[in-house]
C-alpha cells in the first residue's frame, strides 16, 4: 500500500502511472493486488476509528501503566484485578487480548539454588510440618536467605515473612553468611511489629531451614527473648520451608534477575528496600486474597481488634 501511495500519479518518459497500472505491474512481478483492494484499504484508513478501537487504545494505555508500575511482572490476572481496584471496569479476557497485542507478559520463576549449610549438632524440632496456613498474623514467621552476585562480590539477603499475610517483616543484606545476617533480619521483624504496637509475640513460631546461622546460640536466644519458639525443617528438603523459598523466588524473579547486573551491596540494599515497600503495600498477592500483604493485615486487625494499623514499616 505504501508503494502504491508513493508512486501513484508519478510520470516517467511518455507515461503517467496510475493505481491500476501500478497494480498491473506488481501482478507481473508476483505481487498480486487489485485496485479495489487498494481503494478499500485507503478508505478504511481515512475513516474515524471505531468505538472499540478507541476503547482498546485507552485500555492498553492503562494496562501498560499498571504493568510498568509493578516491576513489569504482572500477568493478565493481576493486571485485571488492579484495574478493578482502580475502578476501571474491563473483562479479564480483554486484558489478556490487549496484553498479547502489546507484547506484555507476566514473569516466570526459575529454579533456586540453595544456600543452606548444615553444621551438624542439635537443632529444634519441626513445629510446622509443611502446614504454613495460619488464620492470623504473628502465629508463624518463616525465614531464609539467598545470594545476589555483584561486580564487587557476593551479596546475601535474608528475609522474615509472616505466613498469614505474606508480608516481609524484616530483611538484611550483607556480604557474608554469618549469623549477624539472619539475626539482623529477625531484629528488623521484631522492630516492625513493635512499631505497630504488637510487642507481645508469645506463641509465635519462627520457622527456618537447618542452616547453621538459624541454629546459633545468638539467634535462638533472641527468639526466646521475643517469646517465640524456634522451628527447623530437615536438611535439603525445599518443601519444609516452601513459603520462605517461594517469597525469595519472587524476589529473584521480579527484581534481581531482570534488573541486573548488580554492582555493589549498596545498590542491592536500595533496590531491596524499594522492592519490599512495593511488595508489602502495593503488590497484589494471590495468597493474600489478591490484596497487598499490609492491606490484608490492616483488614484483619480492623475486623478482630477494631483498630487501624500503622503502615510503611519497611526498613
Amino acid at each position: 500500500m505504501r508503494f502504491i501511495d508513493q508512486h501513484a500519479a508519478r510520470s516517467t518518459v511518455g507515461r503517467r502511472w496510475g493505481v491500476a497500472s501500478i497494480c498491473a505491474q506488481l501482478a507481473e512481478l508476483g505481487v498480486a493486488i487489485a485496485p479495489s483492494t487498494y481503494y478499500a484499504a485507503r478508505a478504511a484508513a481515512l475513516r474515524a476509528p471505531s468505538r472499540q478501537q478507541v476503547r482498546d487504545e485507552e485500555l492498553t494505555a492503562q494496562i501498560s501503566r499498571v504493568y510498568a508500575e509493578n516491576y513489569g511482572v504482572y500477568g493478565a490476572r493481576k493486571v485485571w484485578i488492579q484495574l478493578g481496584r482502580e475502578g476501571i471496569d474491563v473483562a479479564r479476557c480483554t486484558v489478556e487480548r490487549l496484553m498479547r497485542a502489546a507484547g506484555l507478559a507476566g514473569v516466570r520463576r526459575g529454579r533456586r539454588v540453595r544456600t543452606t549449610i548444615d553444621g551438624g549438632g542439635p537443632r529444634a524440632g519441626d513445629l510446622v510440618e509443611r502446614r504454613f496456613d495460619r488464620p492470623a498474623p504473628d502465629q508463624l514467621w518463616v525465614t531464609d536467605f539467598t545470594y545476589v552476585p555483584t561486580w564487587s562480590g557476593m551479596v546475601y539477603v535474608a528475609f522474615v515473612i509472616d505466613a498469614c499475610s505474606r508480608r516481609i517483616l524484616g530483611w538484611r543484606a550483607a556480604t557474608s553468611m554469618r549469623t549477624e545476617l539472619v539475626l539482623d533480619a529477625l531484629e528488623h521483624a521484631v522492630w516492625t511489629r513493635a512499631r505497630q504496637g504488637h510487642k507481645d509475640l508469645s506463641g509465635l513460631v519462627a520457622h527456618s531451614d537447618a542452616g547453621s546461622q538459624y541454629r546459633s546460640i545468638a539467634y535462638t536466644e533472641r527468639l526466646a527473648a521475643a517469646g517465640a519458639a524456634p522451628s527447623v525443617g530437615s536438611v535439603g528438603d525445599a518443601y519444609d520451608n516452601a513459603l520462605a523459598e517461594s517469597t525469595i523466588g519472587l524476589f529473584k524473579t521480579e527484581l534481581i534477575k531482570p534488573r541486573g547486573p548488580w554492582r555493589t551491596v549498596e545498590q542491592v540494599e536500595i533496590a531491596t528496600l524499594e522492592y519490599v515497600d512495593w511488595f508489602n503495600h502495593r503488590r497484589l498477592h494471590s495468597a493474600a486474597a489478591d490484596l497487598p500483604p499490609a492491606e490484608l493485615e490492616a483488614a484483619h486487625y480492623r475486623q478482630h481488634i477494631g483498630q487501624p494499623e500503622s503502615e510503611h514499616s519497611t526498613r
